[in-house]
């Protein structure tokens, strides 16, 4: 196992990059601690894959340093990391045995044959799959293909940190639950660092301790899922986590207040001196209620699913979405809007310019 650590890491697939608009991968500055289970989450381009591949040495980055426990291993190829990775799709051997794919790392590195038994047993046994370990490969469903590429990962006592690209793509949705349960089972258990990347919330919340989320080859937030759902320090972060997204409005700001449709709006506390830029309110459709007083708004849709309604109406041109646990309005209705003020922000250009008023207090 091993701390990561990357230092002023940037990357340009272009010989002789200008700017910042001409790196994949914009400065990045990351502590992984040793043993916790990290994921990097965002949208396909958003450059995640190409850290994942500069910290397994397929790739050299252009600018910036990795090291596994304070060591420098930048510039080692992959044989030399001790890295394992599993990917998108099964890597199995299928006219090997079970037993045979989960022996076959341990094998190539000379272990004696009593820890090889051992270590493909725990692992079996670990995965669910003790009783196919005479079967051929061949004859598996897709999740457990996965699992067995899972387990070869997992296999050795050597690696410093186990790496998953997006590794149930080609699972059933009705099995990835079951296998994303037993990823975080087999961390708990073997306590290896990990880093799982996805563009899925939900594999990143379910599986991380903490979760990186990347947007245009930039870091802009790292943070435990209920960090980044209660308070996103980025717009993007806000639309991309939730179902549906933080609703993310125009606003005017004028002597450390925010307005939105003419009306001031509570806030979590003042806005930062010296804000400027595109000035946003956010509030996540969970804080948005209807009342007697507030924005007016004119309902367009009303979806049922089960637990909760979600409402969207329209404020206006602007779309606010609301999560309401009661009776719902019909559509066509005229209501109004009311934001929990403790959580409702104001973003400058994107990014958090209001201060919770705890925190104002407190300094």
């Amino acid at each position: 196992m091993a701390k990561i650590t990357l230092k002023n890491l940037r990357h340009a697939y272009m010989p002789q990059p200008k700017g910042p608009e001409d790196y994949a991968l914009k400065e990045v500055d990351l502590d992984w601690q040793d043993g916790g289970a990290y994921a990097l989450l965002g949208p396909s381009g958003c450059g995640k894959s190409t850290l994942l591949n500069i910290i397994s040495g397929l790739l050299v980055p252009s600018e910036g340093q990795i090291l596994f426990d304070g060591q420098d291993v930048t510039q080692l190829p992959p044989d030399q990391r001790n890295i394992a990775q599993v990917f998108q799709f099964p890597v199995i051997y299928d006219t090997m045995t079970v037993y045979d794919n989960l022996a076959f790392p341990l094998k190539n590195r000379g272990v004696d044959p009593a820890t090889i038994d051992r270590r493909v047993r725990e692992i079996a046994e670990m995965l669910e799959v003790n009783e196919m370990l005479n079967r051929r490969a061949a004859g598996l469903s897709p999740d457990n293909k996965q699992k067995i590429s899972m387990g070869r990962g997992l296999v050795r006592d050597d690696v410093n940190v186990v790496m998953f690209d997006e590794p149930l793509t080609v699972i059933d949705p009705h099995l990835k639950w079951k296998l994303r349960s037993k990823l975080k089972e087999l961390h708990q258990k073997i306590n290896r660092t990990m880093i799982y990347v996805t563009h899925d919330q939900t594999e990143a919340l379910t599986f991380a301790d903490k979760v990186v989320v990347m947007q245009l080859g930039e870091v802009v937030q790292i943070g435990t899922p209920v960090e980044l759902f209660e308070r996103p320090a980025h717009t993007f972060v806000g639309h991309f986590i939730g179902s549906p997204g933080m609703n993310v409005l125009p606003a005017e700001q004028r002597d450390g207040a925010a307005f939105f449709q003419g009306q001031q709006v509570a806030l979590e506390g003042p806005v930062a001196a010296g804000t400027s830029g595109k000035i946003e309110i956010g509030v996540r459709p969970e804080f948005v209620t209807l009342g007697q007083t507030g924005i007016p708004a004119q309902v367009r849709k009303v979806a049922d699913i089960g637990r909760h309604h979600v409402v969207e109406a329209m404020a206006g041109e602007h779309k606010v979405a609301a999560i309401l646990n009661g009776p719902a309005p019909q559509q066509g209705d005229t209501v109004h809007l009311q934001f929990r003020p403790d959580q409702t922000r104001v973003y400058a250009d994107g990014w958090i310019a209001s201060t919770p008023a705890t925190e104002e207090s407190a300094a």
